[in-house]
């Protein structure tokens, strides 16, 4: 009752704009625990950083002079999928963190306070994207190092990364559907993990989609991953550009609004138990 009353009092004092600033300030109390948090695992800290420099460097050195690509220059043309498919891969790390979270009593736990109930979820996926974006910063240093440049301007660029942080965003709302949705952490792992890698393997992330097999170029053409990645390398290097913005732009606002709504709708349903 007390924990009620002093909710009521805080939301209602100040009307529906005092509930939103108090759940704002909630998600980042939440998000601030969870970045605090990271580094006192430094296997996760270490494993997170390392898997992209070793998708950089074993793509570009191994296979750099072996696949041709437009422009020939194949180090240019693999590392904005890279940075792609590193933002679609942390998708687990969410997915499994919220399933970890409700199966450990987390979430209970947050609810004996008197705080927004969004406040777990929500703070989750910014601390995801403040990590997925040192992450993107760690890769393009790499990537300097093995060659890449971006030649295409610095607020090109800026959007680029920007684009990239919304996807990541994206990407991580589906993560959190899905691990608020399994039954176990384990279950969460491999759901979060099975359809990832067909999403970002049948695409232009490592290949021209027309170097592919006919059957397979619709699907691979019409998805997030390839309209991120060719909008990536137009606004990192020139070229064609404002046509998969706009696809990628229209993939992330849809998959927000379909996976938030979603995640939002399967935390209330399983907090409330």
């Amino acid at each position: 009752m007390a924990k009620r009353s002093e909710m009521e009092q805080r939301s209602g004092a100040a009307g529906r704009f005092g509930a939103v600033r108090w759940a704002v300030a909630d998600s980042l109390v939440i998000a601030r625990r969870y970045l605090t948090h990271i580094p006192r695992i430094p296997a996760l800290v270490f494993f997170t950083i390392v898997q992209p420099i070793i998708f950089i460097l074993l793509f570009s050195i191994v296979f750099g002079n072996a696949i041709r690509v437009p422009g020939g220059d194949y180090t240019n043309f693999l590392l904005p999928g890279i940075f792609v498919q590193t933002m679609a891969f942390a998708t687990m790390g969410t997915c499994v963190g919220l399933a970890e979270d409700l199966h450990k009593g987390l979430v209970d736990r947050f609810r004996a306070l008197p705080m927004a109930r969004s406040a777990v979820l929500v703070g989750r996926l910014l601390s995801d994207t403040v990590k997925n974006a040192l992450i993107l910063v760690i890769m393009i240093v790499v990537g300097y190092i093995v060659g890449f440049r971006i030649t295409n301007g610095f607020f090109p660029a800026l959007a680029g990364i920007l684009l990239l942080l919304l996807f990541a965003f994206a990407f991580a709302t589906i993560g959190a559907w899905i691990g608020l949705s399994m039954k176990s952490v384990e279950a969460a792992n491999m759901a979060g993990m099975v359809w990832v890698f067909p999403l970002t393997f049948v695409s232009s992330v490592f290949v021209p989609v027309n170097s592919m097999p006919l059957w397979i170029r619709p699907f691979a053409h019409n998805h997030p991953v390839t309209a991120t990645v060719d909008a990536l390398r137009g606004l990192f290097h020139g070229g064609p550009t404002l046509s998969p913005l706009i696809k990628s732009l229209v993939w992330c606002v849809l998959i927000t609004a379909i996976c938030l709504t979603g995640a939002i709708t399967t935390y209330k349903r399983v907090s409330s138990h």
